[in-house]
């Protein structure tokens, strides 16, 4: 796990283990992360599955209550089948414009 912070955004990358460990490690370690908008890079587990990426569906719900951004990258999957509740896109630079227009969307009261 490899993990990168950047102004208001912290990025954490699946370096090594399988999405769900991957998942596990992350969940173990939330707390340090939750006051943070936050991109969570998978696509180095070029297996990575639809329940994979539901694994992070209480996560995303939880983060966006207390007014941050959770986005998803990865490539390896049918963006159609993401549940709404999630934010999944296939690159970093898309993760981060998506967290700038939440941003702004906070700003202004929306």
């Amino acid at each position: 796990m490899k993990v990168e912070q950047k102004g208001h955004t912290t990025t954490i990358r699946n370096t090594q283990c399988s999405s769900a460990e991957f998942f596990q490690k992350l969940n173990h370690e939330y707390a340090s992360y939750k006051s943070q908008n936050l991109i969570i890079d998978l696509s180095h587990d070029k297996e990575v599955t639809m329940n994979d990426i539901k694994l992070f569906l209480d996560m995303s719900n939880k983060h966006k209550e207390s007014k941050k951004s959770i986005i998803l990258v990865t490539d390896s999957i049918n963006f159609n089948d993401v549940p709404s509740q999630l934010i999944v896109v296939p690159t970093q630079l898309e993760a981060h414009d998506i967290i700038e227009m939440e941003e702004i969307e906070r700003d202004l009261g929306f």
